[in-house]
């Protein structure tokens, strides 16, 4: 369902050495598509000042490149409406390839910017029911051999890590099939113990969103996942509910689960969720969408963390309604999304 691997993080890999991750780019909007070509422009977006937040920006990232490529192109407008994206710090999705390298080389940009990177990690075996972004580590041997090596990346740095979108919804749902689901539990369980080992990593524990299932549904489930260890949970990760519909209904299940706190994707609720065409593509690149609150930890909420945008704007969530496979960056998608933002 979400499928965001093709990152900014892995560019910065590749001078390590490692091996960039699934997907590239993908154009469908005039003004070109950031390239390898484009690798040598400058950057859109520069160091974040203090007062903006404890986040890091990617300053290479796909929306950043984008920016500059519509500099290159004189399409002005166009660059400055990516810029609306490009500025914000975004979710950096973990792939199966070293993993260790991987996040080592986004913490330590973010440590050296002074901020903090939001991880998503997103390979749990049997990942999102054979849909758009099926896949994920092999077995739970390779799926605890490649989280030891994003704890080992991350060290003793800084991180907010958002732990396994879906995960936990498509055993509650019946989409994972039964006899998979002790196996998954524990993994999610053993994932946040093994997180919380490193001193400086906050861990969020993707329960869903206000849209699917209820909290009624959701208590034991988090219970069995680990949310006792965990810093809180995460809420409307690539999704569209409103912020005030994701706020009520994390204060419903935080209730349920000793008062945890939680975060709030906000990256494309800006209109709320879609729906008009088909029911069950109403999360898979829905037109008229906007984006919503920038990332924030000022929420005014004591129980909401964050405001943070996980799913990176632009960026598909699948080959439906046009768009290119899960994670591919897509400009007029992103375009859409910056027009409709007020």
């Amino acid at each position: 369902m979400y499928g965001s691997w093709a990152g900014p993080w892995a560019r910065a890999v590749a001078g390590l050495g490692a091996v960039l991750l699934l997907g590239g780019c993908s154009s469908s909007e005039g003004g070109g598509t950031p390239g390898d070509e484009d690798k040598g422009a400058p950057a859109a977006v520069g160091r974040q000042p203090e007062s903006g937040g404890p986040y890091w920006v990617d300053p290479d990232g796909n929306a950043a490149r984008q920016v500059a490529a519509y500099v290159k192109g004189g399409e002005r407008e166009n660059a400055e409406l990516i810029r609306k994206i490009a500025e914000q710090p975004v979710g950096e999705w973990i792939g199966p390839e070293d993993p260790q390298e991987a996040v080592k080389a986004v913490t330590g940009a973010a440590q050296e910017a002074g901020r903090e990177p939001v991880l998503v990690l997103y390979n749990i075996p049997h990942r999102d029911c054979g849909q758009f972004s099926k896949g994920g580590a092999a077995d739970g041997d390779a799926y605890r051999a490649w989280l030891e090596g994003v704890a080992q990346g991350i060290g003793d740095r800084r991180a907010t890590v958002v732990l396994e979108p879906d995960a936990l919804l498509h055993l509650v749902d019946g989409c994972t099939p039964r006899e998979l689901h002790d196996e998954r539990y524990a993994l999610l369980k053993g994932a946040v113990e093994r997180l919380k080992r490193q001193p400086r990593a906050t861990v969020y524990v993707d329960a869903g969103n206000a849209g699917w299932e209820t909290p009624a549904a959701l208590d034991e489930p988090l219970r069995r996942a680990g949310i006792a260890t965990a810093d809180g949970f995460a809420l409307n990760v690539s999704n569209f509910e409103t912020t005030a519909a994701s706020t009520d209904f994390g204060k419903r299940l935080s209730a349920r689960v000793g008062g945890k706190p939680f975060v709030i994707d906000t990256s494309r609720n800006g209109n709320g969720p879609y729906d008009g065409g088909d029911p069950a593509e109403k999360w898979c690149n829905p037109p008229g969408r906007a984006l919503g609150e920038p990332p924030t930890t000022r929420t005014g909420d004591v129980l909401v963390d964050a405001y943070l945008w996980v799913k990176r704007p632009g960026e598909s969530d699948g080959d439906c309604k046009g768009g290119p496979k899960a994670g591919d960056w897509w400009p007029a998608y992103a375009l859409d999304l910056a027009r409709a933002t007020k």
